[in-house]
């Protein structure tokens, strides 16, 4: 264990494969851990492995539902570049600082209104499923996808590579140093880009 992915307090203590699996996701890189092996250990693996896009995967899957859906929208904001945030990743953002029946309300209506090409719609999607739900009000009586959350947030992470650069590592690291910050009860914002 390297150390970087120790203390991650908010991303629940099970084995991987079974938050893996309970999201029905599935890393493609293979690794000589057992089944029991932890988040962490699972991180520390894949990083050694270069297994970039499957570190996102898993975190995606391990973070809990507000703290996921947070982790997509600083992607989101990395996406819009300064620009004006559409509606469904200012929604996105609002249920994370007050989550309840009206700001996810809020976000439903965003996710209806927004045009096809609004790639940020992940981020209302990820805030819409983000307890197991299909939303609010009568839809709260029916479970969302499985994974459904978590995809939604792995998606806009690997739209966001592309903001941080052409090297592939030193792009995925910020997201992921991002999120491990997030995991520890960080704010994720001003993580900066790692060294070598």
């Amino acid at each position: 264990m390297t150390g970087r992915f120790d203390e991650l307090t908010k991303i629940p203590a099970e084995p991987a494969m079974r938050l893996l699996a309970g999201a029905n996701a599935r890393l493609a890189v293979r690794l000589p851990l057992p089944a029991t092996a932890g988040v962490g250990q699972v991180l520390d693996g894949l990083a050694a492995a270069g297994g970039y896009v499957d570190m996102l995967r898993l975190l995606s899957v391990a973070l809990p539902g507000r703290e996921r859906v947070w982790w997509a929208c600083l992607a989101g904001r990395d996406l819009c570049a300064g620009a004006e945030p559409p509606r469904t990743l200012a929604a996105a953002e609002a249920w994370v600082f007050r989550p309840g029946e009206e700001t996810l309300a809020a976000v439903a209506q965003a996710l209806e209104a927004a045009p096809p090409e609004d790639d940020l719609s992940l981020c209302a999607l990820a805030a819409l499923y983000a307890d197991g739900r299909l939303g609010g009000g009568h839809l709260a009586e029916m479970a969302a996808p499985p994974g459904g959350a978590a995809a939604a947030a792995f998606g806009v992470n690997v739209m966001a590579l592309e903001c941080h650069g052409p090297d592939l590592a030193a792009a995925a690291d910020v997201l992921i140093d991002r999120a491990a910050d997030i995991a520890r009860g960080g704010s994720g914002r001003g993580v900066p880009a790692r060294e070598g």
